[in-house]
């Protein structure tokens, strides 16, 4: 396996392109399993941490790469990955995309029939007032821009996720690849989409996602990733006590090693690395772990009923508002209103990013909210690419991060972000510091 930036020059043998790429859950996972990625990111400071972990990356507007730079893409790309921005679809968003569901279900068919792009994307806007809602299409104006181009191929594999609100359009785009008509110009694929639950992949937090994988024939049968861990009961019964349960009890409940991933496991896992940044040693007690964790969200529509997880649980999903949350050693602690926040490296490593992960730039803390997990990118990408979950080796080498030197983050900036001409509006007004990471 290369090392992230290692190889002879940054864009030779890229086979996976990520839109909307962010810091890099994706392109994380593509590296632990052996692949070569690029992606194409629009803020600054994702990309200033993809620079700090060799990533390599264009610093551009996704929509405006596929209008003006497309012959910028490597054509050894065989692979369309991304996540479109979620925030429109999402619970907690204010849900513009929500509500215009059934209308984007129509636009998809729309582009697939060859209409006039402008006046999609002017309808588009008439419907709702997000733009964010439009780039759901985006993956698929990539595909037809890759068969309306002369000398490329269509993309042999394309592999979506996106909040689980977003799965009807998902169920829109299988049936449409799969019939190779209008734009698609005979082009047929074998498509299927599936929720996926992150804890039942060894993620220690809850979070589902809505995940479509489509790849053309001759490829094998497209079966879902298979589940290593087994589902956490998010509408267990009310705790009378939280020192009583602050520790598991295994006694009724599945084997230790398919039960999914708590907190605390993940985070002395990382903590006990030799030179990690995480350190945990601030909430145990007697040798071991123990804290939980108060939502900054409230539950069942009162903004006052705050949630608990204990150390002993897998975390809420992993937010842009993370560091919001407050994280007591014990129940005195809470009653006396003494509480810590989790670092960004803890937070990251909620997201199974690697522990010494070389988060930089600016709001850190909603790059790490908006990332795709890597241990459930590296099960998604591993069944699409290679009908099968990743090895064992595979998953616990994604513990650590290799070292980037700055020779490489520098020369990476260069290829990205250039002379900042074709970067996005007032995007270089934002600053930003690079963090060192552990060795």
């Amino acid at each position: 396996m290369n090392s992230p930036g290692t190889q002879a020059h940054p864009l030779d043998e890229i086979r996976i392109l990520d839109l909307f790429a962010g810091p890099g859950g994706l392109d994380v996972a593509a590296h632990f399993l052996g692949f070569q990625s690029i992606g194409i990111e629009w803020d600054r400071n994702a990309c200033e941490t993809r620079y700090a972990a060799g990533l390599p990356t264009i610093h551009a507007d996704v929509s405006v790469m596929r209008e003006t730079r497309f012959d910028e893409i490597p054509k050894s790309v065989d692979v369309l990955a991304g996540g479109p921005p979620c925030q429109s679809f999402s619970v907690a968003g204010k849900g513009a995309g929500r509500r215009a569901l059934e209308e984007v279900k129509t636009f998809i068919h729309r582009l697939v029939d060859g209409e006039d792009e402008k006046k999609i994307d002017e309808d588009l806007h008439a419907l709702t007032a997000d733009p964010r809602t439009a780039l759901v299409l985006e993956p698929l104006r990539w595909l037809l821009k890759a068969i309306d181009t002369e000398g490329r191929d269509p993309y042999k594999v394309i592999v979506l996720e996106q909040v689980p609100a977003v799965l009807p359009l998902w169920e829109v785009y299988a049936k449409l690849l799969s019939g190779g008509e209008g734009r698609l110009q005979g082009v047929k694929y074998e498509a299927d989409f599936w929720e996926l639950k992150t804890e039942q992949f060894g993620v220690p937090q809850t979070r589902t996602r809505a995940v479509l994988v489509a790849r053309l024939p001759g490829l094998g049968a497209i079966e879902p990733p298979r589940a290593s861990h087994h589902t956490f009961d998010v509408h267990r019964g009310k705790r009378r006590s939280v020192q009583a349960d602050m520790l598991p009890d295994d006694s009724d409940g599945p084997r230790p090693r398919d039960r999914w991933l708590s907190m605390g496991k993940a985070l002395d896992a990382a903590s006990d690395t030799k030179g990690s940044p995480v350190d945990v040693s601030r909430f145990r007690t007697g040798g071991e772990t123990r804290f939980f964790v108060v939502s900054n969200y409230g539950s069942g529509g009162d903004p006052k009923n705050r949630g608990r997880r204990l150390s002993s649980e897998p975390a809420f999903t992993v937010t842009g508002k993370i560091s919001r949350n407050k994280v007591y050693k014990s129940q005195e602690a809470y009653e006396a209103g003494d509480y810590d926040r989790f670092t960004i490296p803890e937070s990251g490593v909620l997201q199974t990013f690697p522990h010494n992960f070389p988060w930089s730039g600016n709001d850190q803390a909603q790059q790490v909210g908006n990332a795709v997990p890597p241990r459930l990118g590296m099960h998604v990408l591993s069944t699409a690419l290679r009908g099968d979950r990743p090895s064992d080796e595979e998953l616990a080498d994604a513990g650590s991060w290799p070292a980037v030197p700055q020779d490489v983050t520098d020369g990476l900036r260069a290829i990205g972000c250039g002379d900042q001409s074709q970067c996005p509006p007032e995007s270089h007004k934002v600053t930003g510091r690079r963090r060192k990471s552990a060795p």
